[in-house]
């Protein structure tokens, strides 16, 4: 996995876009919920995938650049759902809510769904689009000029 400055580029560009759908959707959750490092971790996943996914799928063209952006911001928004569902669940545990662990597994599942839910609205969704372009063209482009 050699380091290019299109993976840097994809990198920076989808954990800019996790910055900005986090703060979009921290004013959806109910009031009173404790983010912790919830931008912080998502702004990583987005780091991660944008470097490994993102990263080493350019120099395809204009048309598969934004498909690498919006696969990117899907990657995303899945990884994030699963990880923070799974923290939730933690959390729950904690309380003894579940009858053995694989209602604690389905639950990472369910709780994902709620979030999903939660976040579906139409600014969060444009944002993910656009902003799933826009790293898939910026990347394309420094595929590009830094060869």
């Amino acid at each position: 996995m050699n380091p290019t400055a299109a993976r840097l580029v994809a990198a920076i560009a989808l954990a800019l876009l996790a910055f900005v759908v986090c703060g979009q959707i921290m004013p959806l959750m109910p009031e009173g919920t404790d983010f912790g490092y919830f931008t912080h971790v998502n702004m990583a996943i987005g780091f991660l995938v944008g470097w490994r996914l993102m990263g080493k799928r350019v120099g395809r063209g204009l048309v598969p650049g934004i498909n690498n952006g919006l696969t990117g911001a899907a990657v995303l928004v899945l990884l994030g759902l699963g990880l923070q569902g799974a923290v939730e669940m933690f959390r729950l545990a904690h309380r003894n809510v579940y009858h053995g662990p694989f209602d604690a597994l389905a639950a990472i599942f369910t709780i994902a769904l709620d979030y999903f839910f939660i976040m579906a609205v139409p600014g969060v969704l444009g944002t993910l689009v656009v902003g799933g372009v826009l790293a898939g063209l910026v990347t394309e482009a420094a595929g590009k000029r830094w060869k």
